[in-house]
């Protein structure tokens, strides 16, 4: 299987008249967070594969169509709530499946300014338990909880920085011992650095920063 991972950036490889001649033999197309969902839909629509995208911290138009409360609280409402978006499943704080390949998500940053979808540590991990009976459930019937964890933020310590704005969340890597999926990945890093590294390893997990674009073959 190969997966087209996309985040934080409009990247002309991609945004092009020979996106379906370079990327013909995509199976599945994610988005981490951060770009117009106008872009998504181009991809989408272009590739004509499943996709599935979170929000990041910028790009809010129309996050509220997806989550009807504050983000300073931890409670959310799914009821009513929109499910798709410009031919992609949101995958915020959902376990989905295509095919045989288990998703789970998580939108948003570390709260930095009391921005939309911004969260503290402790309200992320409360919104990551609310997934665990599903992931229970995915543990019995396939062997395994998930596959891929796709977050807009990375793990703290992995591929983060020591300003507010892009550290990563702690609990990410409790989540990351717990469920061991094979891949997190993420996006919020630019990588304008090319000493920065755009793919780790922690224990089970691969962990990679979709910035612009990569190719995830499975």
């Amino acid at each position: 299987m190969k997966i087209l991972c996309i985040s934080d950036q409009i990247d002309p490889l991609v945004y092009s008249s020979a996106i379906k001649e370079r990327f013909a033999d995509i199976d599945v197309i994610l988005s981490a967070g951060d770009l117009p969902m106008e872009y998504v839909d181009f991809v989408v629509s272009s590739l004509n594969k499943p996709a599935f995208f979170i929000f990041g911290n910028h790009n809010l138009k129309e996050f509220l169509r997806f989550h009807g409360v504050s983000h300073q609280r931890t409670e959310r409402s799914d009821v009513g709530m929109a499910t798709h978006c410009h031919g992609a499943a949101y995958a915020g704080f959902k376990v989905l499946k295509e095919k045989n390949l288990l998703i789970a998500g998580a939108s948003g940053s570390l709260r930095y300014n009391n921005g939309q979808n911004q969260y503290t540590d402790r309200q992320m991990f409360f919104n990551l338990v609310k997934m665990i009976p599903r992931l229970l459930i995915n543990k019995i019937r396939y062997g395994r909880y998930l596959d891929i964890f796709l977050t807009h933020a990375p793990p703290l310590g992995i591929h983060d920085k020591d300003d507010p704005c892009h550290r990563g969340f702690k609990s990410y890597i409790w989540f990351v011992k717990k469920f061991k999926p094979l891949y997190l990945v993420h996006g919020h890093i630019h990588l304008y650095d090319l000493q920065d590294a755009r793919v780790s390893k922690f224990e089970q997990t691969t962990i990679i920063n979709a910035y612009s674009h990569y190719i995830l073959i499975i």
